[in-house]
C-alpha cells in the first residue's frame, strides 16, 4: 500500500515504512521527481512495519522495528519516522533501544533520483508490457556526497539545472547516493536523524541551515492554512452516517488539493497524483460543487483562469482569443507537454457559468464587474472560434500534438457511435452545448442585474432560445425511448451512443420540458444506472466497457451533475436515489470517493470496483459529497433578497436529522436544518467574518 503526503503542488508517494522504492514512488514538485530513492535499513536489512499513516494532508507518521540479524536480535530496536512534505521534504527519524543492555549497529540512508516528467512517470508506469511508444524515463541522477556539509546532492544528467539536496543533521559516511552511520546506544537509549530535502530546477544549491528554517516556516504556514480552512467550514451535525463521514473526507481532501497560481489564492488541484496543476475544467467543476464552503475558492478560480486565458491564436497549443486554459504544467512536464495548453471546448462556456454562480452566492456587484471582461472573452471566443463551421454550435478538432477529444471525456477512445464507430472529427459535444445555453443565460441576469446592461442581457436571452431550439432538433435521438445524442461528428451525423452527458443537459436547463421525463428514465434506467452511479456508457452500446475510462465506468461528478439536473427539473425522488447511491459507494473508499471506479451492476458486485488508475483524491470526485448535500437540503441564493432559499419540492430524507451551522452566502453566515418535514434556514446568530 502506498501513502501520499501533499502540501501545494509538492507531494511524496512511498510505501508503508515511508521508503521510495520504484514504481511511482517519489517525491514530486513542479511536476517533476526530485526523489525516486529514499530508503533506510538496519544493517542492511528494511525494518519490520508496526503501523503508519498521514496525520494531517502534509505530513505522515511511520513506526516499524528492526528485522533479526546477527547480533541485533528482532524487535531490538524501534524506528519512528515522522514527515512532513512543504516547498521539499523533512524526516525525523528516532531510533530506540528496547533492551536493557548496549546494541551497535549501521543505519544506512539509500538517496537516488532521475528528474523525471511526472506525465512520463505516469505513461511508463501503466504502459502493457513494454510497447516501443512507452515513455523512457531519464537515467538515474549523479549522486555525490559532501562530507563538510553532511549532505547528498543528486545533479540532473546531461548538464541540466535540476538538483536535489538531502541534507543531514549528523555527519555520516557517503559512497554517491547512500550515507551510512554508526550508531552505539546504551540500554534504552535513543538516536535521532533530522533530514532536510531541498529541491531546485535551477540556481545554486540553498545553504543547509536556510533549507532547515524554511521548512520550519513551510510547516507553521501549512498548519496555520489547514486551521482557518477547517475553521471556516459549515459545520454538520447529522444521524446520517454516510453523509457525515462523506463530508468530512471531502472537506479534508479538498484542503489537500489547494494550491496558489503565481501569489493568488488558493484555487483546487485536479487531483493526485497526475493532476496536482490547475486544470481550467475539473477547476470551474469543483469550484461549483464545494459553494458549500463559501464563494471564496471559486472567486479565486476566476481571478486565476482569467489572469491565464487566451489572447491570441497559437494553434501549437489549440489557444484562440478568450479561451480558458486546459492544463497548466511547470517544470520536466512543461517540457515534455506543454507549459500551457488550451485543448479544452469547455471550460470557455463554464467560466461565465461559475461568474454567475458566484456573483448569486456573494452578491458581490463589484466582483461580477471585475470579471466582466473576461466573461465576454470567453462569451466572444464561443461565437467566433468555438463555432467553427457557423452552424450554431460548438465544435473542437485539434491543431496541436495535444488532446484528439478535447471535453470532459477526453480519452482518445470515447466518441463512439451506437454500433462502436469512433466518430471523426469535428466533434460537437452534447454537454457543452448545454453549458453554451446555461452561460448565455446566466450573464444576461448578471449583464441585468449587476452590470447594467439591459441591451446585452436581452440579446443573450435570445441567442439562448435559439440555441435551444436548434439545439433539440439537431442531437434528438427517437430511439430507445428517446435521449440526445452524445455529439454531432463532422459530418452533423448524430453519434448515438446513449451516454451520461444528457445528465449534464438536465443541469444545464437546456432540456425542453417535454423531454424531461425521458431523458430523466433514460438516466434511471439499467442500461445507464449501475445502482451505484450512472454509467458514461449504456451497456447497450456497442463500446461498452466496465472497465472503459469514459465507456462504462462511473464518474462520481459526472452522476452528481445529473442530479443536480434532476434536482433543477424537479425530479428529487431519482436525486435523492443518486445522492444515497453515491454516499454508499464512498464509504468502500474510505469516505473519499475516486475519480471513476467501474461499471459493474450493484446486483453483480458487493461493493463498487475500484478503476485501477483512478486519482484519489481528485478534486472535482471530493466536491461530489458537498454538491449532494447542498441537492438533498435544496439550498440555493435567492440574491435579489440576499437570503438563502431552498427548492420547490426539497424536503428531509425520513428518519435523518440534519443541522449545518455557518454557511456562508450573501455576506452573511447561515444555519441550515431538517426540521418538522422540511428544510429550515436562518441566519446565524454571529455575522460571518469578511
Amino acid at each position: 500500500m502506498s501513502l501520499t503526503i501533499v502540501e501545494g503542488s509538492t507531494f511524496c508517494i512511498c510505501d508503508e515504512l515511508g521508503d521510495l522504492d520504484g514504481g511511482v514512488h517519489g517525491l514530486y514538485a513542479c511536476d517533476t521527481r526530485f526523489l525516486t530513492t529514499f530508503a533506510l535499513t538496519v544493517e542492511g536489512h528494511r525494518p519490520l512495519l508496526l503501523s503508519s499513516g498521514t496525520i494531517e494532508h502534509f505530513s505522515a507518521a511511520f513506526y516499524s522495528r528492526n528485522a533479526p540479524v546477527e547480533g541485533l536480535p528482532q524487535d531490538a530496536l524501534s524506528i519512528a519516522r515522522r514527515r512532513f512534505v512543504g516547498r521539499g521534504l523533512q524526516d525525523h527519524v528516532a531510533v530506540r533501544n528496547e533492551t536493557g543492555s548496549p546494541l551497535s549497529f549501521t543505519l544506512a540512508l539509500d538517496c537516488g533520483t532521475d528528474f523525471a516528467d511526472i506525465i512520463s512517470v505516469k505513461e511508463h508506469e501503466f504502459a502493457l508490457g513494454d510497447p516501443p511508444d512507452a515513455p523512457r524515463l531519464p537515467p538515474p541522477a549523479h549522486a555525490r556526497h559532501d562530507e563538510q556539509e553532511r549532505r547528498v546532492v543528486l545533479e540532473e544528467a546531461e548538464a541540466r539545472g535540476g538538483r536535489t539536496q538531502v541534507v543531514l543533521s549528523r555527519a555520516g559516511q557517503g559512497d554517491q547516493g547512500a550515507v551510512r552511520f554508526r550508531v552505539d546506544l546504551p540500554a534504552h537509549g535513543t538516536w535521532d536523524l533530522r533530514v532536510d530535502v531541498a529541491v531546485s530546477l535551477e540556481g545554486e544549491l540553498e545553504p543547509p541551515d536556510r533549507v532547515e528554517r524554511r521548512l520550519a516556516m513551510d510547516r507553521a504556514r501549512a498548519r496555520s492554512s489547514l486551521d482557518a480552512w477547517s475553521h471556516r467550514a459549515p459545520r454538520l451535525s447529522t444521524t446520517w452516517d454516510e453523509l457525515r463521514h462523506s463530508i468530512d473526507q471531502s472537506v479534508s481532501d479538498l484542503a489537500a488539493l489547494r494550491l496558489r497560481h503565481g501569489d493568488g489564492k488558493p484555487l483546487p488541484a485536479a487531483g493526485m497524483p497526475w493532476f496536482m496543476a490547475v486544470f481550467g475544467r475539473d477547476t470551474i467543476v469543483t469550484s461549483l460543487q464545494s459553494m458549500l464552503l463559501g464563494p471564496e475558492l471559486a472567486a479565486s478560480a476566476l481571478e486565476a483562469l482569467a489572469d491565464l486565458q487566451a489572447d491570441a491564436d497559437d494553434p501549437t497549443i489549440d489557444a484562440e482569443p478568450g479561451k480558458i486554459i486546459h492544463e497548466l504544467r511547470t517544470g520536466r512536464a512543461a517540457d515534455s507537454w506543454f507549459a500551457r495548453y488550451y485543448g479544452t471546448v469547455d471550460a470557455t462556456p463554464l467560466y461565465p457559468v461559475l461568474l454567475s454562480e458566484v456573483w448569486r452566492w456573494s452578491g458581490d456587484a463589484e466582483l461580477a464587474r471585475r470579471f466582466r471582461e473576461p466573461a465576454l472573452a470567453a462569451l466572444a471566443w464561443i461565437d467566433v472560434y468555438g463555432d467553427r463551421d457557423g452552424d450554431g454550435f460548438v465544435e473542437y478538432e485539434r491543431r496541436s500534438h495535444g488532446l484528439e477529444n478535447q471535453s470532459w471525456k477526453d480519452s482518445g477512445d470515447s466518441q463512439r457511435f451506437h454500433d462502436g464507430r469512433v466518430a471523426e472529427p469535428p466533434i460537437a459535444p452534447v454537454e457543452v452545448q448545454g453549458y453554451v445555453y446555461d452561460a448565455k443565460r446566466r450573464l444576461a441576469e448578471v449583464a441585468r442585474e449587476a452590470w447594467g446592461d439591459r441591451e446585452l442581457a436581452e440579446r443573450l436571452e435570445r441567442e439562448a432560445a435559439e440555441l435551444r431550439a436548434r439545439f433539440d432538433e439537431a442531437f434528438w435521438v427517437a430511439e430507445r425511448g428517446g435521449y440526445y445524442a452524445l455529439a454531432l461528428d463532422g459530418n452533423k451525423e448524430r453519434v448515438d451512443a446513449l451516454c451520461s452527458n444528457i445528465g449534464h443537459l438536465l443541469w444545464s436547463g437546456i432540456v425542453p420540458e417535454e423531454r424531461v421525463d425521458a431523458v430523466a428514465d433514460a438516466l434511471m434506467r439499467d442500461e445507464l444506472w449501475s445502482g451505484w452511479g450512472i454509467r458514461t456508457m449504456s451497456t447497450q452500446d456497442a463500446a461498452y466497457s466496465p472497465l472503459g475510462y469514459h465507456t462504462g465506468t462511473v464518474w462520481p461528478h459526472d452522476t452528481a451533475l445529473a442530479a443536480w439536473g434532476l434536482a433543477r427539473y424537479g425530479r428529487w425522488d431519482e436525486a435523492r436515489r443518486v445522492a444515497v447511491a453515491l454516499l454508499e459507494a464512498a464509504g468502500h473508499f474510505g469516505w473519499s470517493l475516486p475519480e471513476a471506479f467501474a461499471g459493474f451492476d450493484r446486483t453483480e458486485t458487493p461493493f463498487p470496483i475500484a478503476y485501477p488508475t483512478a486519482a484519489r483524491p481528485q478534486a472535482w470526485a471530493a466536491g461530489t459529497p458537498l454538491l449532494l448535500l447542498r441537492l438533498l437540503l435544496g439550498l440555493e441564493p435567492v440574491t435579489a433578497e440576499r437570503r438563502l432559499g431552498t427548492l420547490r419540492g426539497a424536503k428531509p430524507l425520513d428518519g435523518v436529522e440534519l443541522s449545518l451551522e455557518g454557511v456562508r452566502a450573501l455576506g452573511r453566515s447561515w444555519d441550515v436544518s431538517w426540521s418538522r418535514g422540511s428544510t429550515r434556514v436562518e441566519p446565524s446568530p454571529i455575522l460571518s467574518s469578511p
